[in-house]
């Protein structure tokens, strides 16, 4: 059987506040970014989640080895758990991921833009083709 992890990390980043989802099942490592305006309670965040969390959108797969299942000690995750308390930080694999998402992002915006000016170049040379046309015809 399969296990999912899931886990959201509340940060504060100058202005805001963000939420990082990070999400992995079958080996596949995604998160997601989102912003929050003033500091959020936590059935804020709940609601949030509940509503929003089929809006997400999550960055490209990233494969991870799979962690074994094995039963950790209780002073182990106790130590595990108050280091990332400690450290309150963007997680470096959600950093890795986000900034892939971006990357993709841009090479999408930057084709689409392209296209559209392509266009527009291509409508405006129509249009000066169809003027001439027009004041050669003498109307």
């Amino acid at each position: 059987m399969d296990t999912v992890v899931s886990k959201l990390t509340v940060l504060f980043e100058d202005p805001f506040w963000l939420g990082i989802y990070e999400r992995e099942n079958e080996g596949k490592y995604e998160a997601c970014r989102m912003i929050f305006g003033s500091e959020p309670k936590d059935y804020e965040i709940f609601a949030f989640l509940l509503n929003h969390y089929s809006g997400f959108r999550f960055s490209p797969s990233m494969k991870t080895e799979r962690k074994s299942d094995s039963r950790v000690n209780p002073k182990r995750l106790k130590r595990i758990i108050n280091k990332e308390l400690r450290d309150r930080g963007f997680p470096s694999k959600a950093k890795q991921v986000l900034k892939l998402q971006q990357e993709e992002n841009k090479t999408v915006r930057k084709s689409h833009s392209r296209q559209q000016k392509e266009e527009e170049e291509n409508r405006q040379f129509l249009l000066h083709q169809q003027k001439r046309k027009n004041k050669h015809k003498g109307h």
